[in-house]
C-alpha cells in the first residue's frame, strides 16, 4: 500500500475536531501506511488537549504547533515533515467515510490524477430551523454558485477547477511550489489554479463524499463570507492574477456594485435609478422562488430567504471593502 500523510490545519475546533479524528481513526486504511498530522495554530480552547489525547493512543496521529496561525504554513510545515507519497489535507469541520483515503488513493491511480477530491454533504450538528435552512442554502446552487462539489449531480468522475480536501501526488508541492503563505484564505483554491495552469489534472469523485460542518448562527456566516469576500479581492492583489480564482468568486461583487453605480448615477441621470430598481426586483423575485422551491421540512421560507441574503451581500461588502483595502497587505510583509 502507498504511504500517506494526512494534514489537518486547526484553530480553536474543540467542537469539531473529535469527531474528525474519530472519522479518521476508523478509516479502512492500513494504519501502517499513513501519518496523521494535526497542525495547530495556537489553540485558545482545548483543541491541543483533545488531539493530545489522540496521541496517546495512537502512535500515527502527531500534534504540531503553528506559530504563524494560518492554514498555507500549516500546510507546508505538514507536508515538509511527511513521508507519504500522497498529501491529503484535511479540514477539523469534516467527517469522512470509511473508505474515504483508500477510494482517493486508489482512484488518483486510475487516473493519472494529481489532485483527486470528493463531494461534500453540508450538515449541521445542532439541528433547529435557523440552522437547516443554512445548511440548504449552502447546499444551492443559488447560494454558492456553480460549486460542483457542494452541489453534486454528477455521475462519473469528472475534470474540475478545484476539490476540497483533496489528496495530491506529493511531486505535486515539487513541480508547483508549496501552499502560498501570504492568503489567509483561499490557499486551496489558489494551489489547485497553479496546479491547472501547469498542466495538473484534478479529479472529482462522483460516489464518494465528506459530511462538512457548517457554522450555525447568521452572524457566523456573515462574518466568515464577509472575510471570504474580502481575500477573494486580496488574492488577486497578491497573486497579480484574476484567474486565481473563478467567476463565481466576483458575481455577489459585481450584483452589488450594479446597484451601488446606479444609485450614485442617479445624481446625474435619474432615470438610472431604474437600474438599480430592476437589479433588486429581480434578484428579490428569484430569491423569493429559489427559497419556496429549497426550503424543506424543519425550516421555514424567512429563514432560508435570510440565510440567502446574509450570504450574498455579506460576501458582496467583503468584496468590496477588498478593493479599499490594499493596506492590509503592506502590514502583512
Amino acid at each position: 500500500m502507498e504511504i500517506i500523510s494526512v494534514i489537518i490545519p486547526c484553530r480553536n475546533e474543540e467542537k469539531y475536531i473529535a469527531d474528525c479524528l474519530d472519522s479518521v481513526v476508523k478509516t479502512d486504511y492500513p494504519k501502517d501506511c499513513m501519518e496523521v498530522f494535526v497542525i495547530d495554530g495556537q489553540s485558545s480552547d482545548t483543541t491541543r488537549k483533545i488531539v493530545e489525547s489522540y496521541t496517546k493512543k495512537f502512535n500515527f496521529i502527531h500534534l504540531m504547533l503553528n506559530k504563524n496561525l494560518t492554514v498555507p504554513y500549516a500546510m507546508n510545515m505538514g507536508i515538509k515533515e511527511s513521508r507519504g507519497n500522497y498529501i491529503i489535507r484535511l479540514d477539523a469541520h469534516g467527517v469522512f467515510p470509511n473508505n474515504y483515503f483508500s477510494e482517493l488513493v486508489n482512484s488518483s491511480k486510475k487516473l493519472d490524477a494529481d489532485n483527486i477530491g470528493a463531494t461534500w454533504i453540508t450538515d449541521v450538528k445542532n439541528k433547529n430551523p435557523k440552522t437547516n435552512a443554512i445548511k440548504t442554502v449552502l447546499s444551492s446552487k443559488f447560494g454558492v454558485g456553480d460549486s460542483i462539489f457542494r452541489i453534486g449531480g454528477i455521475e462519473q468522475a469528472m475534470e474540475v477547477d478545484t476539490v476540497p480536501f483533496g489528496c495530491y501526488k506529493k511531486d505535486v508541492f515539487n513541480k508547483i511550489g508549496f501552499y502560498d503563505y501570504r492568503l489567509t484564505r483561499n490557499q486551496d483554491i489558489e494551489l489547485n489554479k497553479r496546479l491547472k495552469r501547469n498542466g495538473g489534472r484534478i479529479y472529482l469523485l462522483p460516489d464518494l463524499f465528506s459530511i462538512y460542518y457548517a457554522r450555525e448562527t447568521f452572524w457566523s456566516i456573515a462574518n466568515n463570507n464577509f472575510a471570504t469576500g474580502l481575500w477573494n479581492i486580496l488574492t488577486v492583489y497578491i497573486t497579480r492574477r484574476v484567474t486565481s480564482l473563478s467567476l463565481r468568486h466576483f458575481i455577489p461583487l459585481l450584483f452589488l456594485l450594479s446597484l451601488i453605480l446606479s444609485l450614485i448615477s442617479m445624481i446625474w441621470i435619474p432615470s438610472l435609478g431604474y437600474i438599480a430598481l430592476s437589479s433588486f426586483a429581480l434578484y428579490a423575485l428569484t430569491l423569493l422562488i429559489v427559497s419556496l422551491k429549497v426550503t424543506k421540512k424543519g425550516t421555514s421560507i424567512y429563514y432560508t430567504a435570510w440565510a440567502f441574503l446574509v450570504l450574498h451581500f455579506s460576501y458582496g461588502f467583503g468584496s468590496l471593502l477588498g478593493i479599499f483595502r490594499i493596506d492590509l497587505l503592506f502590514k502583512r510583509r
